[in-house]
């Protein structure tokens, strides 16, 4: 398969599971000024880039379309850092400083622990 229509087609997927996480926790009324759906869609997206580029990288040395579709597509088209300053401004425009503040740490802190979980694993 081509790289292009790869990327294409996993960013896509990535754009709906990002969709989906944003329609569940409403569905679950988790609608507080928090922005979780956005923090559980980088989580999700970190955690599985850090599955494929550190515990099974092997697997797409030669099927580069596959890693590229999971990667820059899937895991692209899944976490959103323009939501997440997006989010982190209207914080801090309503002046919730210290919650735009735990949204940032958490999300930068969180998932680069995950990298390091991962990584302990592999």
């Amino acid at each position: 398969m081509n790289i292009w229509a790869a990327i294409f087609l996993g960013g896509g997927i990535g754009s709906m599971l990002r969709y989906g996480i944003t329609r569940l926790l409403l569905a679950l009324d988790l609608r507080g000024a928090f922005p979780w759906a956005t923090f559980a869609a980088n989580a999700l997206a970190t955690l599985i880039l850090a599955w494929v580029l550190l515990r099974i990288p092997h697997h797409f040395q030669h099927r580069p379309a596959i890693g590229a579709f999971l990667t820059v597509g899937i895991c692209g088209g899944f976490s959103t850092f323009s939501t997440f300053s997006y989010e982190n401004f209207l914080l801090i425009r309503e002046g919730a400083v210290a919650m735009a503040a735990a949204n940032i740490l958490l999300n930068v802190l969180a998932c680069t622990a995950l990298f390091f979980l991962i990584a302990r694993q592999a």
